[in-house]
């Protein structure tokens, strides 16, 4: 905790009074552009990964980046997401996967989660990834596996997204875009998903130049 407070009061001394008419600004309300739905993982920090400021990005952060089908979960997810599209009126939505998610690789190995009772109930909502790689990829090597599951997690939430009310009216009506990126923290490479001839999505890499 010192070293947090001590970070706070280096924000105070030497970061707000450079951006005091900024913060002035964001006190009367926000206006985001785009909902960043993240793995809660330390080791992912969305503002950081996509060089945003405060106010550009509504955050919503948990377990594995899970956004649970419409009505599946009384959890602020739905909450979130209601007021993100309906009251901020943003026209994106990321939902961003990263290399070596432990609740993915929680998802994939159940047994890890029995003296976890919250974690395994909440991974729950992401049985259709487990599904879909024990029936595709059942004899990928496990580190493949679990990128495999961390690629198709993302997608899954794409479609639960679609459940959504708000999301599917944003949809139909073109004032919203649902987007997918997997984040491979060792090398600080970033895919993304782009809609797939027949249906559903590809990746393609995000590079430095393009």
């Amino acid at each position: 905790m010192d070293n947090l407070e001590e970070g706070i009061r280096k924000f105070q001394r030497e970061v707000f009074p450079k951006r005091r008419e900024e913060f002035r600004r964001l006190a009367e309300g926000q206006s985001p552009d785009t909902l960043f739905v993240g793995c809660s993982d330390s080791r992912v920090d969305p503002n950081l990964l996509t060089q945003t400021q405060p106010g550009e990005l509504f955050v919503l952060r948990n377990a594995g980046n899970i956004v649970p089908p419409y009505g599946a979960s009384t959890g602020g997810e739905l909450a979130a997401v209601e007021y993100a599209v309906s009251v901020l009126g943003v026209a994106h939505i990321i939902v961003c996967g990263h290399s070596g998610c432990g609740a993915i690789g929680a998802l994939l190995d159940p047994e890890s989660t029995e003296d976890l009772p919250a974690v395994a109930h909440w991974l729950r909502m992401a049985e259709a990834t487990k599904r879909l790689i024990r029936e595709q990829h059942a004899d990928a090597p496990d580190d493949e596996k679990l990128t495999l599951a961390i690629r198709a997690n993302v997608t899954m939430q794409l479609a639960n997204l679609a459940t959504h009310p708000t999301v599917a009216s944003g949809l139909h009506a073109g004032s919203l875009t649902l987007h997918g990126l997997y984040y491979q923290i060792e090398t600080g490479a970033v895919e993304a998903t782009e809609p797939a001839p027949g249906g559903g999505y590809r990746w393609r890499e995000l590079t430095p130049n393009n």
